[in-house]
């Protein structure tokens, strides 16, 4: 196949469809027979999509993540109708039930990270979640993308203020920034809006500063 007949578009909506549908990935070999390609050039796409942000991969070039997807366990499981994900973090397993519209629900779960007290909230597109938990975004967001899987491996949702302060204590992390359940959910609702559309954009940093802010976000940890 002529590498310039490869639409990094088509590869990328490849790969979100395939975490979208199947809760996965798709290898390689998958993406290679699929657009007739060699592995060389799904990997130049692959590494492409990257550098545009669209996705993480790790040392050996496979995709770790294509935001709200993760091929990793990091903290949280999302179940649909048929279909279990990995939730990347926070912020992208309460996303995941706005861009799964096929979904009427997800049920997100995680455990503590500091008492490993287990949680799970049923989201809809319609009504706030209820709970007295926090979530806890260690990395600011200037340093998000330095080591994306360290950013979400660290947004996590624990009991309280408390079982921050505990954790924290613990590890020797310093704080980053606290929200409650209905903020983590208006920063989730639209964050990834289009995403499984053909075209899909990345918000310039203007517009995702103005996001932010509306979610109710605010102070230097998201530059704001």
């Amino acid at each position: 196949m002529d590498p310039a007949a490869l639409d990094l578009e088509d590869v990328r909506l490849a790969v979100y469809s395939t975490f979208a549908r199947h809760g996965r990935a798709p290898g390689l070999d998958d993406l290679a027979d699929r657009f007739a390609a060699s592995p060389e050039q799904i990997r130049e796409a692959l590494t492409s999509l990257a550098v545009a942000r669209h996705l993480a991969l790790d040392d050996a070039g496979d995709i770790v993540m294509a935001h709200p997807f993760s091929a990793v366990p990091l903290g949280f499981s999302v179940m649909g109708t048929a279909t279990l994900w990995w939730g990347g973090c926070a912020w992208d397993s309460f996303a995941m039930a706005h861009l799964l519209t096929w979904e009427p629900s997800l049920v997100v779960a995680t455990t503590c990270p500091a008492c490993a007290a287990p949680h799970a909230w049923n989201l809809t597109r319609s009504e706030i979640p209820r709970g007295g938990q926090v979530a806890h975004f260690l990395v600011p967001a200037s340093r998000m993308w330095d080591d994306v899987v360290v950013t979400c491996r660290n947004q996590r949702i624990f009991c309280d203020e408390a079982c921050v302060e505990a954790w924290l204590d613990r590890t020797g992390h310093t704080r980053g920034y606290v929200m409650d359940l209905s903020t983590l959910w208006r920063l989730a609702t639209g964050w990834y809006a289009g995403r499984l559309d053909r075209g899909y954009i990345r918000r310039e940093p203007s517009q995702a500063a103005s996001y932010l802010a509306s979610a109710g976000l605010r102070g230097a940890f998201w530059g704001l």
